[in-house]
């Protein structure tokens, strides 16, 4: 049976390890990355995360195409990770792309959720429950990615909220 799962969660969560476990037994995964080299730092931060999949896992690194990108990726694969919506929806802001368009695409990928085409796992960050960020630009992708989340979570059978790398499931349509 086709699932969908969104893993929500602060930063060093466990989310993105969650993810990559749930399908640690698969052979044929792909795992959809979001995130820009744009510095040292991350440029550090994504090899290390390509240091703790497994290696035969193909990887798409794919910034703001995601949509597209992901329903090529669910072709001939058991699973596919994306990770993660946060740095995706950061990426489109910085592009420049208004709200309307950020929203137009999560619609999208919610639609392409829904077809079941194979197992996927989401990572995204949970944003609403930290420090109120203090300037009108961090609040303002606060609230455009809570309501990406919103869609995202609408869409799939099972929504998981890490916390201090411990999984609670928010929804399973499964149960």
């Amino acid at each position: 049976m086709v699932s969908t799962t969104l893993v929500l969660g602060g930063a060093r969560s466990g989310k993105s390890r969650f993810a990559l476990d749930a399908h640690a037994a698969r052979t044929r995964v792909t795992f959809v990355g979001t995130a820009l080299a744009g510095d040292p730092e991350m440029a550090e931060r994504i090899e290390r995360h390509r240091l703790e999949r497994p290696s035969h896992w193909p990887t798409v690194e794919e910034p703001y195409d995601l949509v597209p990108r992901l329903r090529e990726a669910c072709a001939g694969t058991d699973a596919v990770v994306v990770d993660c919506l946060g740095v995706w929806v950061a990426n489109l802001m910085l592009r420049g792309d208004p709200d309307d368009h950020v929203f137009k695409q999560a619609d999208e990928l919610a639609a392409l959720l829904a077809l079941r085409l194979t197992d996927v796992t989401l990572v995204s960050n949970e944003v609403g429950l930290g420090v109120h960020p203090v300037t009108e630009a961090g609040r303002h992708f606060r609230d455009v990615l809570g309501r990406v989340n919103q869609h995202v979570a609408a869409a799939v059978d099972r929504v998981v909220l890490m916390v201090a790398g411990q999984p609670l499931t928010v929804k399973d349509v499964r149960a």
